[in-house]
């Protein structure tokens, strides 16, 4: 079950407040709240309702300001840039096209629960295309963290919510760790914009 969504609101704070004081640029990126009429919209067109802990995201920040190259700030989720409501539903669009195409050509196996599903809501984006996404399946799924990359034949399970994602990434930058699986290590570049950097070291 997904944890109250003050908790969601706290560890944002946290995590903002972190930005402010030391990637300024980063937190300047950030826009305004999506009004409700932005949410409800949303959820309308994608015929379900979106996870507390992500509703609890867009009602503070509709995305990022948008970026016209890769090193302008706004790109401070693991690399990976706020889509505000407009975005998402494309992006998700995008992903349950991939999986229908898939099943209609035969070729379910290899993309649907794999590379794409109708239940992903994606959040964030690279510039690669790469994304992070909600994923919003029943059972034990609901709520988890994933990230696609459509270089790779499976997506990753980075997080089991968006609260851990958010006490990780807040633990990261307060004390310098790695997060993820595949190490990924903050830095802060020209005091304005955070990177995440893969770490070669192991164990």
């Amino acid at each position: 079950m997904p944890r109250p969504t003050h908790d969601t609101v706290q560890l944002w704070e946290r995590f903002e407040h972190w930005l402010s004081e030391h990637a300024p640029g980063e937190h300047a990126a950030l826009r305004a709240r999506a009004t409700e009429a932005d949410i409800a919209r949303l959820e309308e067109e994608l015929g379900f309702s979106l996870h507390p802990e992500l509703k609890a995201l867009l009602a503070r920040h509709d995305g990022v300001a948008p970026l016209r190259g890769s090193a302008d700030p706004g790109a401070f989720l693991l690399n990976y840039a706020l889509l505000d409501t407009k975005g998402i539903l494309e992006q998700q669009r995008h992903l349950a096209s991939m999986a229908q195409d898939a099943i209609e050509e035969g070729e379910e196996d290899l993309v649907v629960g794999r590379i794409a599903h109708s239940m992903w809501v994606p959040f964030a984006q690279a510039f690669s295309g790469d994304m992070l996404f909600v994923d919003h399946r029943e059972g034990a799924h609901y709520g988890e963290v994933g990230e696609i990359s459509f270089g790779d034949p499976d997506y990753r399970v980075l997080w089991s919510s968006q609260n851990m994602m958010l006490e990780d990434l807040c633990a990261g930058v307060e004390n310098g760790t790695p997060v993820t699986s595949l190490p990924r290590v903050p830095s802060v570049h020209e005091g304005r914009k955070l990177e995440w950097l893969v770490s070669r070291v192991q164990g």
